[in-house]
């Protein structure tokens, strides 16, 4: 099906106002749109109502990936001994690629891309102006791309911590606050390496993951770091010309047991975030049919209408960008149609869009 479909075939309209610009005031305070799968009929509810719509023996899946404060600031230093103009150059991670002592290669995105060249040094001051972090330009690539080889005398990640931004999707026209430290992370965050929140992961708190639990939900975690990728426009027009950046995952053996017991007896998987989904079914698709075992890798898994899923049999979301890989996803998982009518419902009942907004769960 998805050869004969095109990246326009997902577009719908979005007024500018429903696009979120900072989170609920309370965590977990967002509306919920519900889905159901066999008809299409949506209802309209609360977050407040998620744990009411699993049951006892259900398998929730969450993403424990922990974000990083990805975007930097620097100026131009030296240009194989000669001067150059010292303008702020936004820096934003994207991929570690490797490190050795004293030393980690980084792919990043930097504005303006045009002006800063192989060879350029770029240096990353603290608070007081003293220069914490110095990063050589070693590859140029398109829209911006860079390959950065840092020198940093103290640890990296404590570093980012002092100097970093949290790296906010482009749709949220603000600088970060203090606040987004917090809001920008699940409250079960702990593996770092993330340059985007697994956003439906965003409005639980400690207490949704207790009434979870106390209903015979069994919970379970894997962690896929989560890339630009994921906001990246399709530079195509066909589905079978998208092809998506690699993101990095890892699958405990704990987990993999789980979801095998699970699969066997036939029990709901419910997957919280498009990321849980693709990390899922990308381990089917290594495993041919046997078992899951503990594992790390990367994936590029796209999944598109006609796509036959393997393990995941619930998802909770939030509402995603028109013509995106992953509106794909949920047209996959639900039918597109019936996914366009649910965004359209959205659109008219002024739920709030994208990463600080409302969610919706198909089962």
């Amino acid at each position: 099906m998805s050869d004969s479909l095109r990246v326009a075939d997902f577009d719908f309209h979005l007024p500018e106002e429903l696009i979120a610009q900072a989170p609920p005031a309370v965590r977990g305070q967002d509306r919920m749109m519900m889905v159901d799968r066999a008809s299409g009929a949506v209802r309209d509810g609360r977050f407040a109502d998620f744990p009411s719509q699993l049951k006892a023996g259900d398998l929730l899946v969450l993403n424990d990936t922990r974000v990083i404060p990805a975007r930097l600031f620097a100026r131009r230093t030296v240009v194989r001994e000669r001067e150059v103009p010292t303008g702020r150059i936004e820096v934003l991670l994207t991929e570690p690629v490797a490190s050795t002592e004293g030393e980690l290669l980084w792919r990043a995105l930097v504005r303006p891309g045009r002006k800063v060249s192989v060879g350029e040094r770029l240096a990353f001051a603290g608070p007081e102006g003293e220069t914490l972090l110095e990063a050589e330009v070693l590859e140029r690539g398109e829209f911006g791309a860079r390959l950065l080889r840092f020198t940093c005398k103290e640890d990296f990640y404590s570093v980012l911590d002092r100097i970093g931004h949290m790296p906010l999707p482009p749709y949220i026209h603000r600088e970060d606050q203090g606040a987004d430290r917090e809001r920008y992370q699940t409250v079960y965050n702990r593996e770092r390496g993330s340059v985007a929140a697994p956003t439906a992961g965003l409005h639980f708190t400690p207490e949704t993951l207790e009434a979870i639990a106390a209903r015979g939900v069994q919970i379970a975690r894997i962690t896929l770091h989560v890339g630009l990728g994921t906001f990246a426009p399709l530079r195509v027009e066909s589905l079978d010309q998208i092809h998506l950046h690699r993101e990095r995952y890892f699958l405990g053996q704990e987990t993999a047991e789980a979801l095998n017991a699970a699969k066997k007896e036939g029990r709901r998987i419910v997957a919280v975030g498009t990321t849980v989904v693709r990390t899922l079914e990308h381990c089917a698709k290594v495993a041919r049919g046997a078992p899951l075992t503990a594992h790390a890798g990367e994936t590029e898994i796209f999944i598109s209408p006609g796509y036959e899923f393997q393990l995941v049999s619930g998802l909770l979301t939030n509402f995603h960008l028109p013509q995106s890989s992953l509106i794909m996803l949920v047209s996959a998982f639900a039918g597109r149609e019936d996914v366009l009518h649910a965004y359209n419902h959205a659109v008219q009942e002024k739920y709030h869009f994208f990463s600080y907004g409302d969610c919706m769960f198909l089962a």
